[in-house]
């Protein structure tokens, strides 16, 4: 994911908290929204703004599994203090933890539930953390913006509550939401996107695109591929007066709207995405801890050193182990921080002090973070003798 984190919360350490279901309501067939109640004593470890994510963490069949939700509800404070923590969980096929959210989570239920993270959110200032009240002053003084959303499947989580943010704080402000999907009976907060468009009927446009329903319109039946892309981009959305642009959804489609934007001449910085799968071969881990490994005690090893919370921990990682920092440091520290386990979330990120390091995949930090030294930690494999990371950085 990508974004300008000016606007962002201050970084918080990310931290799991037991959290009670509040609610679990039916979206698809294979698809449910999820409520957790925020006690007030809780309530500043979950503030947020439109498009971040938490990781939910539960013991299934055994063992620990991790897996990072987006929020779909605007911030809010109720009366006594209290928040609350919506997301919304789409079964994937072979997903461990998304398969169990789906058919056996229930309201009265306890998960761990980490606390906010993520900038995939507006580079405008949209509103004060839980107060949905507030316009902040750079929206107020904005005025006219125009604001894309291009979505499939479960990437509409996070965008849904940015146009509902949006639209919202700015009575000037306009979103366009192209929403991909295989039919109407597959598109998530059908309902919610219906009453949005109500609500504001000439400030959001909605392009529901089905790849298995004939629709009316042929630009609006099929795959998005680069064609029905190029003409949705030069012909239904007015590009050059697009403020903001919110890719969300599977590797493909959000690589190709990259690509279409960035040959239209549309600043990288005004790009906003994320993504919910990378295309990397089946297999690679779900949110797990990782896979197990032991160190040689007459092999040759890497030395690698960690700081978190103020603490100091070091760990030997076998040459021969190819193993990830953050699966070394999680052998010696079963808090290290991390989510995902793919290079999407960002959770597990830390500077690297001392030493060298390889990133496979990088799909979390911005570039000015990778130079000043920053790394995702579960991507990252040792090339010096030594490496110093610290997540406290």
């Amino acid at each position: 994911m990508t974004a300008t984190t000016e606007n962002a919360p201050a970084r918080k350490r990310a931290s799991f908290h037991p959290l009670t279901v509040s609610a679990v309501r039916p979206l698809t067939a294979d698809a449910v929204e999820v409520t957790f109640a925020v006690p007030a004593d809780l309530a500043a470890q979950y503030d947020y703004l439109p498009g971040q994510y938490v990781a939910l963490r539960a013991d299934i069949d055994g063992r620990e599994v991790r897996r990072s939700y987006s929020i779909c509800a605007e911030p809010a404070t109720f009366d006594d203090g209290s928040s609350r923590i919506t997301v919304g969980i789409k079964r994937d096929l072979g997903g461990v933890f998304s398969t169990w959210a789906t058919s056996e989570l229930a309201a009265g239920d306890t998960v761990e539930v980490m606390s906010p993270q993520g900038a995939f959110i507006s580079q405008h200032a949209l509103t004060g953390l839980n107060d949905p009240d507030a316009i902040g002053d750079e929206v107020a003084a904005a005025g006219r913006a125009g604001y894309v959303g291009i979505a499939a499947g479960s990437g509409i989580t996070p965008v849904i509550a940015i146009a509902r943010a949006v639209l919202k704080r700015n009575p000037q402000a306009s979103f366009d939401l192209v929403y991909a999907n295989r039919a109407a009976a597959d598109v998530m907060f059908l309902e919610e996107l219906a009453d949005l468009k109500d609500r504001y009927p000439t400030r959001l446009a909605l392009h529901h695109v089905l790849s298995r329903e004939q629709r009316i319109s042929p630009l609006l039946t099929g795959r998005i591929d680069a064609e029905k892309l190029t003409t949705i981009v030069d012909s239904v959305v007015r590009t050059p007066l697009v403020d903001e642009w919110f890719l969300c959804g599977p590797f493909d489609l959000v690589q190709l709207a990259r690509d279409t934007l960035a040959e239209r001449g549309v600043p990288a910085e005004k790009i906003r995405f994320e993504l919910f799968t990378t295309g990397r071969p089946e297999g690679a881990p779900e949110g797990n801890a990782g896979r197990p490994v032991v160190e040689d005690p007459e092999g040759e090893n890497y030395e690698i050193e960690f700081n978190l919370d103020g603490l100091h921990g070091s760990v030997k990682s076998p040459r021969s182990a190819r193993e990830t920092i953050l699966n070394a440091a999680l052998r010696v520290r079963g808090d290290v921080p991390f989510a995902c386990a793919g290079g999407v979330c960002g959770t597990c990120r830390a500077k690297v002090v001392s030493g060298t390091v390889d990133m496979d995949e990088n799909y979390a930090l911005e570039a000015d973070e990778v130079e000043r030294g920053y790394v995702l930690t579960c991507q990252s494999r040792p090339t010096s003798d030594t490496v110093t990371v610290d997540y406290d950085a």
